[in-house]
């Protein structure tokens, strides 16, 4: 097995730089200790001085001395967390997405990890049911924070029912070591009918909110249900009803948990808002956002970036036709600010597209789930005009669909030419107008 970490990325004007070291070198070891994993590598190089032995492609080996100052980062990034690879996920879980998927998607999304060092290093969320006593003790000891864990239930014998295997009901155990450590925790639900809500549900929020302040944050989201179930566990999704009386219950538990403790702890995902026909909660119902990647609080995000910048738009444009790319969940919400944009600006004309999911089912709407097969089909010929696609549709750093399909190939399918939009209400704003705005103006 090769020994040490890739490197993947260096940063420019990095020390990793000055140094000469290059994508594709492998760190072998840092202070003369072997690494095993990037915790190892993070730790080691978060000193001020230490040693680097760097193993070229060409099997040349530097030893580096690295001096740094204060603040000062070492500027590399290396391909994967561990020498031995990711930790897979050892639970059959009722409701997993993966499973669901079918062939034809990028070949990254059929790996199920389940590896604590993603989710230190990138926030990904977590079982803890392939945990060995050392991992949690290392954990523990290393005070390796935060954690993102996905909860589904704190009972026991309903969390191993739930995913199928029966180490999963060590996690209140382990939440409780966590907290007792002083490691923050971030935690998931997802939500199915007629199996985890109701008082499984209460009693999962109200044993995770005891453990204020180590547990920052829960955050419950609906079940996501694909058409490629017929060999799984039946399952339905929640009702406008069911999920506008689960929003009430939200309500109660925030305003109870802001009193005792000055946060709201628990927070639902934007699909139940949209399930319930509701107004998306003012920002301060979401304190810091915590859970902002996981579809909590984003549309309201969206919207107060949008307002910052609405003074700065221009009273007209030159003639302008664009086109707006969204989701069946999405399509309400986008069509009011199409209304309220052209009302502002003249000269600019804005289409609306509701792209179903035909792909993995109507059932699944939102935009970070299209496929560029069902975009290009549905799109049409737009005529050489500028359409906007949201940066959730695509992979984190390449501009790809999941079924594998690139925004170039999209372009040409539909005669159009493609603006990336980053996740952010003001970048919006600039898309579709298709210029900078002044910033400065914005206090």
């Amino acid at each position: 097995m090769p020994k040490g970490l890739v490197v993947a990325a260096v940063h420019p004007g990095s020390i990793a730089e000055e140094m000469e070291i290059e994508v594709g070198d492998r760190v072998l070891e840092v202070n003369e200790q072997e690494l095993n994993d990037i915790i190892d590598f993070q730790f080691g190089v978060s000193e001020e001085e230490f040693l680097l032995l760097i193993e070229k492609p060409d099997g040349e080996l530097w030893e580096l001395d690295i001096e740094k100052g204060s603040g000062e980062f070492l500027g590399l990034e290396v391909e994967t967390v561990s020498t031995k690879g990711l930790k897979k996920c050892s639970n059959n879980c009722s409701f997993c997405f993966v499973a669901q998927m079918p062939e034809g998607m990028r070949p990254s999304l059929y790996d199920k990890d389940d590896d604590y060092r993603l989710s230190l290093t990138q926030g990904s969320f977590i079982t803890l049911s392939n945990l060995s006593e050392e991992e949690v003790s290392r954990i523990t000891s290393l005070h390796l924070t935060p954690m993102y864990v996905s909860v589904h239930a704190w009972n026991p014998e309903e969390r191993v029912k739930l995913m199928k295997n029966p180490q999963a009901g060590k996690l209140p155990e382990q939440i409780r070591r966590f907290a007792d450590a002083g490691i923050v925790v971030h935690a998931q639900i997802v939500l199915i009918p007629e199996h985890n809500d109701g008082e499984v549900l209460r009693e999962t929020v109200e044993r995770l909110a005891e453990l204020y302040p180590s547990v920052q944050s829960i955050a419950v989201v609906p079940v996501g249900l694909t058409r490629y179930r017929d060999k799984l566990t039946p399952l339905r999704g929640f009702t406008g009803e069911e999920a506008s009386q689960l929003l009430d219950q939200a309500d109660k538990w925030q305003k109870d948990y802001f009193a005792k403790t000055g946060r709201r702890i628990v927070y639902f995902s934007d699909e139940f808002y949209v399930l319930a026909g509701r107004e998306f909660p003012e920002s301060a119902v979401y304190d810091d956002f915590p859970q902002l990647e996981n579809g909590v609080g984003m549309a309201r995000k969206f919207i107060t970036e949008i307002e910052s910048g609405w003074e700065l738009l221009p009273a007209e444009v030159t003639e302008r036709n664009v086109h707006l790319i969204t989701g069946a969940a999405a399509e309400e919400f986008f069509r009011s600010w199409q209304k309220r944009l052209m009302e502002q600006i003249r000269g600019l004309r804005i289409v609306v597209h509701k792209i179903e999911n035909e792909f993995f089912g109507l059932t699944v709407t939102a935009a970070g789930l299209l496929t560029a097969r069902d975009i290009a089909q549905q799109l049409g010929d737009l005529q050489g005009e500028e359409f906007l696609i949201p940066r959730t549709m695509l992979k984190a750093d390449e501009d790809i669909f999941l079924d594998d399909l690139s925004v170039e190939w999209l372009e040409q399918q539909v005669n159009g030419k493609a603006r990336i939009v980053e996740n952010n209400g003001f970048a919006f704003l600039e898309n579709v107008i298709g210029y900078s705005l002044e910033v400065e103006s914005i206090e």
